[in-house]
């Protein structure tokens, strides 16, 4: 996967908005102001930083070598994948999707309804 398939991918979902919060190198995507996936577009090895469930991050992180703690976050709740490595697109993806559906979760019920048709 690379990073325009992944820029693809999010702006597919749901009130998924991308910018540059940060730098002009640090590309942010968001659901309903709440960031989901951070993409460094100055990486020397192409990832993106995302929110996971502490259900899974440290199983992700024994059974990839592409996912790794990510930089700069809560490493108890954000990984990095690395899109070159040994993780399919497709489980990729799923993880993105993962990404995206915790941030829904934590926001006010009336909001999270909007969403209940995203899978």
């Amino acid at each position: 996967m690379n990073i325009e398939e992944v820029r693809e991918y999010c702006l597919s979902l749901k009130n998924t908005i991308e910018c540059f919060p940060f730098d002009e190198v640090s590309l942010v995507f968001k659901v309903e102001n709440k960031m989901f996936l951070l993409l460094p577009l100055d990486a020397e090895e192409p990832h993106v930083s995302l929110k996971c469930s502490t259900d899974y991050v440290e199983e992700l992180r024994e059974h990839y070598t592409a996912v790794e703690p990510a930089y700069h976050f809560n490493k108890k709740y954000w990984n990095s994948i690395y899109l070159d490595r040994d993780m399919e697109d497709e489980e990729i993806k799923r993880w993105i999707f993962h990404s995206y559906r915790e941030v829904i979760a934590k926001l006010p019920k009336n909001i999270r309804e909007i969403y209940n048709d995203e899978h």
